[in-house]
Parts: C-alpha cells; structure tokens; sequence
C-alpha cells in the first residue's frame, strides 16, 4: 500500500471515489449527486493550501482507493485547527485497514510537521457506532453531540457526534 500526498492532479480520480462512496447510503454525508468536480476542487485545494490531503493506492500509478483530508478553518483564532476532516474508502476495499493507513499516516504527518497543530477535529453520525469506536482507537474523543443535525439514513434525525484529536503536551 502507498500513502502519499495528493496533488491537483489526483481531482479527477478523487471524484470518482466519492461518486463511489457516496453512491452506498451512509458511506458519506453527501449523495451521490451532491459529489461534483467543484466540490472537490474546493476541498483539494484547501487541504493542499492549510491542511493535508492523502491518497492510498496499491502501487504507484493505481487507482486511488483511499483518501484522507482536513485543513484549517480560516480564522486566525482557529489557526491551531484542522478541521472538515473527510475520510473515503472505496466500498470494494473497506474492511482492510486502509482506513487505519490513513488516519495514521495523517496524525503521524500532524505530528511531525505541523506542531502549530494542536486539534485536529472530525464529526460522526451517532449511528455510525463502529467509526466512532475507530476514532477512539485513534486517540480521538468524543466531545458532544449535535441533536437532530443529520437526516438518518432510515428517516428521521440523529445527532452529529463532535470528536476532536489534540497534540500530547511535551
């Protein structure tokens, strides 16, 4: 498996995994249709800009099959921050520990290159029980909850669950 950082270049191929993706029902905030080209161009650049986005693939020139992104907030009182983090698996390769990959690599990179970083912050679906215990694995904590924030997959509402990662003090 090769993680590495993406570029512009890896658009294209990001959209087609979060048409993928966002075609299962549950498998990202956004629908299907919600996924375009503009959405992407959008998040790739502020990743790339403030943040840090990831790509896995099997080996080099092969199809992205994982992706990771985050970025700052914008304000300034924000700027220990990275937040908006979206993780996508494509549904053939879920289960195999590319998520894990991912996430790992991000925190290490969170780490060691960016110790203006103190928080990096995501959000869950409260019946998403297996990310969220994922999440804690990964050293995030759950802060909150957000009530009847997210339409439910089955109808209805749930709560939005606030889990943020923050830097170990030295």
């Amino acid at each position: 498996m090769i993680i590495k950082s993406a570029t512009q270049n890896d658009s294209a191929a990001i959209l087609e995994l979060y048409k993928a993706v966002s075609a299962i029902e549950g498998g990202l905030a956004r629908a299907a249709d919600e996924v375009s080209e503009n959405y992407v161009a959008h998040f790739l650049s502020k990743s790339l800009e403030s943040g840090f986005c990831l790509v896995a693939r099997e080996a080099d020139n092969d199809p992205i099959i994982g992706e990771i992104h985050c970025y700052a907030l914008g304000p300034r009182v924000f700027a220990h921050v990275l937040g908006e983090l979206t993780i996508a698996v494509h549904p053939a390769r879920q289960g195999l520990g590319i998520g894990k990959l991912l996430f790992t690599e991000l925190l290490r990179r969170v780490e060691q290159e960016r110790p203006d970083i103190l928080r990096v912050e995501l959000i869950a679906r409260e019946s998403n029980r297996k990310a969220i215990e994922f999440y804690q694995k990964l050293g995030f904590q759950i802060e909150g909850r957000f009530e009847n924030r997210i339409r439910s997959v089955g109808g209805g509402y749930e709560a939005d669950i606030p889990m943020a990662w923050r830097r170990k003090a030295a």
